[in-house]
């Protein structure tokens, strides 16, 4: 867990210290777009090769996350020596996300080999881990104010530890390793129903959760600066997305715990239908009493994410052991892929229809999860 939180900081980096870099150096609106649209842009080709390649499963899947996250590291750091907002500095952000396709999915891998009937928790609380790495850099960005190079290298030097670190765990009893290279393998995503309507889960979660997380901090500011000055409802704003995002881990590990218990589709219905309506509520009190919509927002990031590792949890259970690292990779594959996109159009959408519209076209993808998870449930009902 602290190798995955400390890798993952570099996710958002670009994004929590773009009002800094924008300070001191002239970037177009495209480019700033592109500085954290490269890093999903990267994680999608790298979780892409990884999957098809079958490396989580072929290799040993420590060495994998380790050199990745070192790799990762050093290309975030160069963001220290290149000029914010150009072509190479682009480049080191789609080299940091191709990378991170090497951790995340990596480290779920590592995750499902230590049980079966405890699932949901294990992968609850790697994923868990992931979000308060994902959270982090909007943290580092607080802490350092207009010096934004000091998140730049805590970040780094975080990852790169991080990724020594996963080499001192084990591997669990029901750790598998694929024999061959099998470009087959991946397949299994539309022959097997059971996966595939976890990935339809899987694929409605991910219409919400990177837009939300990319672009909430912006939201908020926007909305408490309706009602205060600017200088506060930046700072608020940032502090909020902070909160919202860190919610999700700790609802994630709860989440896992209870999925063991009464099932992992039916928490994934449950974090959706919470989710969608914290989204709805979160438009209704965009511009009100700021308490109030921090409150909304704090909810809709909590509920966004416990659904997401039972996704991934379900395809291992699915999935014969030595192909779930390289299905449940393919899984984030597709789901990073929409991110792509979302990602992009939120700002458009809220700048042609607001942000409380745009916040609730988000919720549509968790209304298609819930279908796909019930589809799923009665799928997997035990007959009498």
């Amino acid at each position: 867990m602290v190798a995955e939180i400390a890798a993952m900081s570099l996710w958002f980096m670009s994004a929590a210290i773009l009002p800094e870099m924008i300070a001191e150096f002239p970037i177009s609106e495209a480019r700033q777009a592109a500085l954290s649209s490269a890093v999903q842009a990267g994680f999608v080709v790298g979780a892409l090769l990884s999957a098809f390649l079958g490396l989580p499963d072929r290799f040993d899947p420590r060495r994998l996350f380790a050199i990745c996250a070192l790799i990762a590291a050093a290309a975030n750091l160069s963001l220290l020596v290149l000029t914010p907002g150009n072509a190479l500095s682009i480049f080191a952000r789609f080299l940091t996300g191709a990378m991170l396709a090497g951790v995340y999915p990596v480290g779920m891998k590592i995750a499902v080999g230590w049980g079966k009937k405890d699932r949901g928790f294990l992968v609850g609380a790697l994923v868990g881990a992931l979000t308060f790495g994902s959270a982090a850099p909007h943290l580092f960005a607080l802490l350092g104010g207009a010096e934004w190079r000091w998140s730049v290298g805590v970040a780094s030097i975080a990852a790169g530890l991080g990724g020594l670190t996963c080499l001192f765990t084990t591997l669990g009893p029901y750790h598998a390793r694929a024999g061959r290279f099998d470009p087959r393998t991946i397949t299994e995503a539309w022959t097997n129903r059971k996966v595939r309507l976890a990935y339809a889960g899987y694929l409605g979660h991910m219409w919400e959760l990177y837009a939300m997380w990319a672009w909430i901090g912006v939201a908020l500011t926007a909305s408490f600066a309706l009602s205060m000055p600017a200088g506060d409802a930046a700072t608020l704003g940032r502090l909020g997305a902070f909160l919202a995002i860190a919610a999700g881990g700790v609802a994630c590990i709860v989440g896992g715990v209870f999925a063991d218990r009464i099932g992992k589709e039916t928490i994934a219905i449950l974090a959706m239908v919470v989710s969608g309506t914290a989204a709805l509520a979160t438009a209704l009190a965009f511009g009100g009493p700021a308490w109030l919509t921090l409150t909304c927002a704090i909810i809709w990031g909590a509920a966004i994410l416990p659904d997401s590792a039972q996704f991934s949890a379900l395809v291992a259970d699915h999935s014969a052991p030595d192909k779930a690292g390289s299905l449940m990779t393919f899984q984030t594959a597709l789901g990073f892929a929409l991110t792509f996109a979302t990602v992009q159009l939120t700002p458009l959408a809220a700048e042609a229809i607001s942000w409380p519209m745009t916040f609730a076209l988000m919720a549509i993808g968790p209304a298609l999860g819930v279908v796909a998870m019930l589809r799923l449930k009665i799928l997997t009902a035990p007959t009498e």
